[in-house]
């Protein structure tokens, strides 16, 4: 990353070594952003010790004023950003690279996500010894408009014939993943959406995790179905290639049920 891309950490830090790092990637959220830190606080409380992690990828409007008033108010928030919008990818990256935590849970910036959710897949993250699995986010009950329900499950039809990654939903937001595996995979961006597939090119088991999904709180979605789609087609010729050229054992798939026996 060039210095026009250059991430400036904000004040704003855990008080105690996290082992789970949030990492919340927004782009002109303003609304949505104090739900979305309650929610957090809220959710994740109790469990091992935690830290959030804001990426505002270049946002016009007031996001990052308010993490920056969330953060000096509250020690679990931290705030990072992008001088220009870099895409989504680019900004989780930038979030895994400033978190602290063992652990990384991404979620959405939007408010559609539940913290809460984070707390089991971690323990099933844990429980799974060496394997270092992905445990994806599978949304059973979906609260968003119809056509992007019919487009999401077109696109993800679509990459699971393609890919064969064994996973429902890719494009649920909601991922746990330990840190240093994520920062060994290539980076591009749309690899957020391919997470299931690189991590088990790279040797690592999948668990496919259900979770909770609400309408949006605030605003409209930064992505239109057809830029969706036609950015898509691109992204899954790149990732057939990449695991195609990847050398790695042969990774083994647990659903959650399974996980817990």
């Amino acid at each position: 990353m060039d210095s026009r891309h250059q991430a400036q950490p904000a004040a704003g830090g855990a008080a105690a070594p996290p082992v789970l790092s949030a990492v919340i990637a927004v782009l002109n959220e303003a609304e949505n952003i104090e739900a979305v830190t309650a929610d957090c606080l809220a959710g994740l409380a109790g469990a091992a010790p935690f830290e959030i992690v804001y990426v505002d990828d270049g946002s016009t409007d007031e996001t990052a004023a308010v993490i920056a008033d969330l953060a000096a108010r509250h020690p679990e928030v931290r705030l990072v950003r992008h001088d220009r919008r870099c895409g989504k990818s680019q900004a989780v990256r930038t979030g895994v690279l400033a978190a602290r935590g063992e652990w990384i849970g991404t979620l959405d910036g939007d408010g559609q996500n539940s913290a809460g959710d984070l707390v089991e897949m971690l323990r099933l993250a844990q429980g799974a010894g060496k394997l270092s699995p992905l445990v994806a986010g599978i949304r059973v009950r979906r609260d968003d408009p119809w056509p992007r329900l019919v487009a999401t499950k077109i696109a993800n039809g679509f990459r699971a014939r393609v890919l064969g990654d064994r996973c429902p939903d890719t494009g649920c937001g909601v991922k746990l993943f330990r840190r240093s595996d994520f920062l060994r995979l290539p980076c591009f961006e749309g690899m957020h959406r391919f997470l299931p597939a690189l991590f088990q090119a790279y040797g690592h088991p999948l668990i496919n995790h259900p979770v909770r999904h609400q309408a949006r709180l605030h605003g409209t979605s930064k992505y239109t179905n057809l830029g969706r789609a036609l950015v898509g087609i691109w992204d899954v010729l790149g990732v057939i290639w990449l695991v195609r050229r990847t050398q790695a054992p042969a990774p083994s798939v647990l659903d959650a049920a399974e996980s817990r026996a």
